[in-house]
């Protein structure tokens, strides 16, 4: 109930379907996205302004805001979307609600564009925006065994999904009651700046899941989208592999928002300290490849990777690593406009005004598609913003994460998301992803504004 993407209307009034009873909406008209009258028009709006990515929160979105005329953040409060940062949304509800006429893209460049920023394959068009896509769950044959995780880290199979969580005897996650807290002391020495940084969960929309005939190849967990490479080591395909070739039975892997809280890799947790010279100590959760992330964007920073009771952690999540090195860098150098280059070769830079507003500009070879580079940029720009400032998740001693619903994350609302502007340069050579390095820049280009905190999240605080 708190994503809002599984939005529909009842009696003409936007309801969360996933927590409304069956018994609400006898003898009552329900409308899904597709019954909208202005259907069309969305679809063009969102697609022309670049407010759809992977397009599984959209369709939750679109039915709200043509439902009503109030003001576009305050009805956003009822939705998360991960990929856009809100703006282009926004842009979409003006295009959409005053009738503009909208601007024709290039679907196919536009889909190469978006591929090369989310890292899979990503189609780009007005039915993307209306859940078009392909999702993880689709397609498996009827009568497949459906999969939960138990809690001794098995698996509970059975006939159905309800079935399945209902033996599985796991309750809904909540919001836990004790404040985040970083998990890593800072290393002892006389440091010019410091940092800690906290367990943080990536937040993609769609949980993970997969599905697998007998002796066959899973479905991937990817679809229209990559979750900012928090799906790379997901636990799905294998399972439903195995659990296939077990049951002699196709085998549909399904994942709860709180299962992919408990089982999905985060972003390491490191504690930093570094001297003028750009010198220093980086003691980060042990991750394969963090290292090497870490040292490649900063030499001068000695990596010590420790042991912590926690969460599974993976350096294929956004600019791990190496994004935490870009900032301290620039903290230490007091750069207000923090320049970035990737590992991609892409090059960035970003800077906060006092009013909060974001610019950034990137530079990641040929274009190809504006819409889309600058729809991927906000995102990151947001991602950044909302990471440093206020996303967190707490873990209590013994590494079980005790924020298990969206709004527990932090991640900043879209009435609380000031405007980016993004300047784009035309480069040479192949095409490369570049709002890896915007979200790296940013990071650090915020952390310079507010003053270079020892503590992200800087200025957490709990979204009710």
């Amino acid at each position: 109930g708190q994503c809002g993407c599984c939005t529909v209307l009842v009696d003409g009034a936007p309801r969360v379907a996933c927590v409304t009873p069956l018994a609400r909406v006898a003898d009552r008209s329900v409308t899904t996205v597709d019954g909208l009258d202005d259907v069309a028009e969305w679809a063009e709006a969102f697609t022309s302004t670049g407010a759809s990515q992977c397009g599984f929160c959209t369709p939750g979105i679109i039915v709200r805001l043509a439902s009503t005329r109030a003001d576009v953040d305050d009805a956003l409060l009822a939705h998360l979307c991960r990929c856009t940062g809100w703006q282009t949304i926004r842009e979409a509800c003006d295009v959409a609600r005053s009738g503009a006429a909208v601007a024709r893209r290039d679907v196919e460049l536009a889909s190469r564009r978006a591929a090369i920023e989310g890292g899979t394959a990503q189609r780009v068009g007005p039915h993307i925006a209306l859940g078009g896509g392909g999702f993880a769950d689709d397609g498996p044959p009827p009568g497949a065994l459906v999969a939960v995780p138990a809690t001794d880290g098995g698996w509970i199979v059975a006939e159905t999904l309800i079935e399945a969580r209902a033996r599985a005897g796991r309750p809904p996650g909540r919001r836990g009651t004790i404040e985040p807290r970083p998990p890593i002391e800072v290393p002892p020495g006389d440091w010019a700046i410091t940092l800690q940084t906290s367990w943080v969960e990536p937040g993609y929309l769609e949980p993970d899941a997969a599905w697998c005939e007998p002796g066959g190849e899973p479905a991937s967990p990817l679809a229209n989208g990559g979750a900012f490479g928090g799906k790379v080591a997901s636990p799905a395909p294998a399972a439903a592999r195995m659990l296939a070739d077990e049951h002699g039975r196709a085998v549909r892997v399904v994942l709860s928002r709180e299962d992919v809280v408990r089982l999905g890799p985060k972003r390491p947790p490191l504690a930093a300290g570094v001297r003028a010279d750009g010198t220093g100590v980086v003691r980060v959760v042990r991750t394969p490849g963090i290292a090497d992330a870490i040292t490649a964007a900063a030499p001068g920073l000695a990596v010590e990777e420790v042991d912590v009771a926690g969460l599974p952690t993976s350096a294929a999540l956004r600019a791990a690593g190496w994004a935490e090195a870009g900032a301290l860098l620039a903290a230490v150098r007091g750069e207000r406009r923090v320049q970035v280059t990737a590992p991609s070769g892409a090059s960035a830079w970003a800077e906060r005004a006092d009013d909060g507003a974001i610019a950034v500009g990137v530079r990641c070879g040929p274009v190809l598609e504006a819409v889309t580079l600058r729809s991927f940029c906000i995102g990151a720009a947001h991602m950044a913003l909302s990471w440093v400032t206020s996303e967190a998740i707490a873990v209590d001693d013994e590494g079980r994460p005790l924020d298990l619903t969206i709004r527990s994350f932090g991640i900043v609302r879209a009435k609380d998301m000031p405007p980016v502007t993004v300047d784009i340069d035309d480069g040479d050579g192949p095409p490369v992803n570049g709002s890896d390095a915007v979200f790296a820049a940013v990071a650090g280009a915020v952390w310079v504004a507010l003053g270079c905190p020892p503590r992200w999240p800087t200025t957490r605080r709990r979204v009710s």
